[in-house]
């Protein structure tokens, strides 16, 4: 009985999915992409894109930030810089967004090398 209890416990020990203890889950209503400087959310607006930028579920101090975003709608493409606005990064313009919206970013965080992160808006 022993022996079968511990070969239980061990099937179910290897099949069972492992959950992270991060979370990635939206926090300001965006699309989060997982990136190597940390995640970035992307909300997207017809006037303003914003990053937000955190690490393991908790918002990253921004020291420093520049980037650019480029926001892909059919056939049409438009470009913004990025800008360190307090604890986020924002771009200003004119921007199709709906759903299908493929959206480039790339960014430089606190003086490390700069990430890609593509997102589409939901």
């Amino acid at each position: 009985m022993k022996t079968l209890a511990a070969a239980l416990l061990v099937a179910s020990a290897i099949t069972l999915p492992t959950f992270a203890a991060e979370d990635h889950a939206p926090k300001h209503g965006g699309v989060v992409v997982e990136t190597k400087a940390g995640d970035l959310e992307l909300v997207a607006k017809p006037e303003l894109v914003v990053i937000h930028v955190s690490d393991h579920g908790k918002p990253m101090k921004l020291t420093s930030a520049t980037g650019k975003v480029t926001v892909f709608n059919g056939n049409d493409k438009t470009e913004a810089p990025l800008a360190l606005v307090g604890d986020k990064l924002e771009a200003k313009g004119s921007f199709k967004v709906g759903a299908g919206t493929k959206v480039l970013t790339e960014v430089s965080l606190n003086g490390k090398p700069t990430v890609s992160a593509r997102f589409t808006l939901k």
